[in-house]
Order: C-alpha cells, then structure tokens, then sequence
C-alpha cells in the first residue's frame, strides 16, 4: 500500500513539474488585438483587391487581339474594300480596333490628320485602362501610415498602462507591442500588395500600348503602299 502511494505521488509530482502547452492563438485573434486600427486596414485591402482585379480583367479584355486581325484589315484595303475593313474593325471590341476603325474613317484624308485622330483615340483608350489605377497607389502609400498611427496607438496603450497599474510587466506591456506590431506589419503588407498590383498592371497597361503603336504604324504603312 505504500508503495502504491509512494508511486502515486512521484506521478502527480511529476506531472506538476510538466510545463504546460503552450495556448495555440488563431490568426483571426491574433488581428483582433491590433485594436480598431485594423478596420481601415481591412478596407483598405479590399479596395485594392477589388480595383485590381477589375482592372487586371479590363487589360486582359483590352489587349486580346487576334493574329490575323492586321492581315485581313490589310488585304481589304489593298483590295479595294475598305467596307469590309471598316465592319471587321467596328465589330472587333479591343483598343487597337477601335483605333484602326477611325483610321479607316478618315482614309482619303493626308497621312498627318489620319495619324493625329488614331493617336487621339490611342490616347482615350489608355485613359480608360489607367482608370482608377492610381487607387492602388493611393493604397500603398496611406496603409503603411495607417500601420505608423497603429504604432503609435500601440505605445499609448503601453504607457497609459504603467502609468495607471504603476507595474513594468509582460501582462502591462503586451497589449500596447500587440498593437504595435500587428499594425504595423498588416499596414506593410498590404502597402507591398498594392504596390506590387499596381506595378504589374502598369506593365500590361505598357505591353498592350506597344500594340496599339505597332498596329497603328502597321495601318499607315498600309495606306502608303500602292493598291492593287
């Protein structure tokens, strides 16, 4: 009987002397304790997923081109049917249609004028792929200031806790650094996200550009060549 005592004690002395797991913490709680900053964090990472997928599917809309759209408007204007040009670029729905389509409107007219009104609509149709692109330059720069007010919230929390319990502990602290960090890093991460959507879709926006321009020149060098 003593040893079973014995024995049953050792194991409860040891199972005391276990430290215990620690408390696994969900990332949804882990936000939670930025405090109120986090809500226009939040909004803001919404407004530039929104605005950049928008955007990304108007490019991609935009820069579709077929391979031989080119050769055919070019084999009917050197055939002499420049109707037949005009209802291909007037039913094809992209940038680079709509600027040929006004190039044929205006052929009969000097190279110079057909030029100026292709690089006209050029003009508007990059105005409209660039709309609201510069939200997710707004966004990039005002979340990292939101992470800074954080920072700042986070260590007058800090303060305002010694002062008022007159103690220096983790207890006292942790709440002010929790919201110091996790707004700053949320406020750097979503700045980084709209930076980097902004810059690529700024890199579409230049690619599907060098179309136009190359579509543009192909269509004069067609009107300058002898018809058949």
């Amino acid at each position: 009987m003593f040893y079973l005592l014995q024995t049953d004690t050792l194991q409860k002395v040891a199972a005391a002397a276990v430290p215990a797991a620690p408390e696994k913490i969900s990332m949804w709680s882990l936000l939670e304790k930025g405090g109120w900053i986090m809500y226009p964090l939040y909004l803001l990472l919404v407004i530039a997923i929104f605005v950049f997928v928008e955007r990304l599917l108007a490019i991609r809309r935009a820069s579709r081109i077929e391979g031989n759209f080119m050769s055919i408007i070019r084999d009917n204007i050197m055939t002499g049917n420049v109707a037949a040009a005009r209802n291909l670029a007037r039913n094809t729905n992209n940038p680079v249609a709509r600027m040929i389509d006004k190039g044929i409107q205006r052929i009969g007219k000097p190279i110079d004028a057909i030029e100026k009104s292709m690089e006209n609509v050029g003009k508007l149709e990059m105005y409209n792929m660039e709309r609201n692109l510069n939200i997710l330059s707004l966004v990039a720069g005002i979340a990292p200031m939101f992470g800074f007010l954080g920072t700042i919230v986070g260590m007058v929390q800090l303060f305002y806790g010694i002062a008022s319990t007159g103690e220096y502990t983790l207890n006292t602290i942790a709440g002010g650094i929790y919201t110091k960090m996790i707004t700053s890093a949320t406020g750097l991460i979503i700045g980084l996200i709209a930076y980097v959507g902004h810059n690529y879709l700024s890199t579409q926006i230049d690619k599907t550009a060098n179309k136009m321009e190359a579509s543009s020149a192909e269509f004069i060098d067609i009107l300058q060549e002898p018809t058949r």
